[in-house]
């Protein structure tokens, strides 16, 4: 019987996940913001796990995060105890009492929740602030800007009854400087935050921390920029890599000119070809859009320093590798290969899947071997 490698394991693939970096990249957008820096630990902390990023964020000193759903929330809480956590997808009817039972902040976004979080606190439940979200042109979640400014001047006690801790917005386009959709939000949100001069506000999200004309006001709230993504898109990434992704060769073929090459044969070889199975596919959370065909190039991984391209569909648990110019003697059985780290840093290798670095990051797959480092 064979022995795994011990570089790999006997899982599909190693994800290495740096919780220093991390650590490092929000302290970098705090020194920026000004203000106080929240986290965005949504979809599992962008698929590195919820409970080791919080918790060395919370060590680090965030003292804010924020969540997209309840359960999500209570993850959470169960290392930051004494964290103000928020759920940005609102209340969910009927969910007050979980809310107050794990003290969970929901950021309303419609009269209805308000009234039902309103109502909830008339009655004499204990409950932590909540946040207003008002929507100043993604048209998703919240009030639109004309009703936040009626709430504002509302004679009723709503916006009182609902015990109000903060107010925020969501930029639809902050990482592109060329559209002017963000410039069009911030004086929106100006205008609502004026209206709401009690309330603490938030709009900066990761972009945000480098646009030149957006206030920080009282807190901001960085996602990608923390997990390594790039928010400064089309210039050097000022962010720390947080996640690595290995994988290992399973087997080597050389194959002559014309072979087709996986499912539908989409890939053709041109020339005798090195090819290069390794253990890692879209059950893995890889995207198949990721394929390589003979009319579109796909994903590439590093072999021995060398990028080398997909060769065809990436399949359920396998991908292949045309590894022809790898160095000599890095391409072999139980060899690993880099799917994300170095030059495939995760807007690379979005683009080469056809999508973008955060799908990238939040589809990572449950069968990787997860390293933490630091922290």
């Amino acid at each position: 019987m064979t022995t795994p490698s011990p570089a790999i394991g006997p899982d599909a693939a190693i994800l290495t996940i740096d919780l220093d970096a991390l650590v490092a990249n929000w302290r970098l957008l705090a020194e920026r913001a000004g203000a106080q820096t929240g986290a965005v630990v949504k979809a599992d902390a962008y698929g590195i796990g919820i409970e080791p990023a919080v918790t060395a964020l919370a060590r680090a000193g965030c003292r804010s995060f924020f969540v997209a759903h309840l359960s999500e929330g209570i993850r959470a809480r169960q290392v930051a105890p004494d964290a103000t956590i928020y759920i940005l997808n609102g209340l969910p009817p009927a969910s007050c009492d979980a809310f107050a039972a794990h003290r969970l902040s929901p950021v309303l976004g419609s009269r209805e929740e308000l009234a039902e979080w309103a109502g909830f606190r008339r009655a004499g439940a204990q409950v932590e602030g909540a946040a207003l979200h008002a929507d100043t042109g993604m048209n998703r979640l919240g009030l639109s800007s004309a009703e936040a400014l009626a709430l504002a001047q509302e004679a009723g006690d709503l916006a009182a009854d609902a015990g109000l801790g903060l107010l925020m917005s969501h930029f639809s386009a902050s990482e592109d400087l060329s559209d002017p959709a963000t410039a069009r939000q911030i004086a929106a949100f100006a205008e609502i935050a004026a209206a709401f001069p009690q309330l603490p506000a938030s709009l900066k999200n990761s972009s945000g921390h480098f646009l030149p004309d957006c206030p920080s006001y009282a807190l901001t709230r960085p996602g990608y920029a923390l997990y390594g993504g790039n928010p400064t898109p089309g210039k050097p990434n000022p962010m720390r890599p947080v996640v690595g992704l290995e994988a290992q060769i399973v087997q080597i073929r050389e194959v002559e000119d014309g072979a087709i090459v996986g499912y539908n044969g989409r890939w053709t070889a041109r020339g005798r070809r090195r090819l290069a199975t390794i253990c890692l596919g879209y059950a893995d959370g890889y995207p198949r859009n990721a394929s390589g065909t003979d009319a579109v190039p796909g994903g590439a991984a590093l072999v021995g320093g060398v990028l080398c391209p997909f060769a065809g569909s990436v399949s359920m648990d396998l991908i292949i590798l045309d590894v022809t110019d790898a160095p000599s003697g890095s391409a072999e059985r139980g060899a690993p290969v880099t799917l994300i780290g170095g030059p495939l840093d995760l807007e690379t290798v979005g683009a080469g899947a056809k999508t973008i670095g955060y799908e990238m990051l939040t589809s990572l797959g449950r069968r990787y071997q997860r390293r933490y480092i630091g922290g």
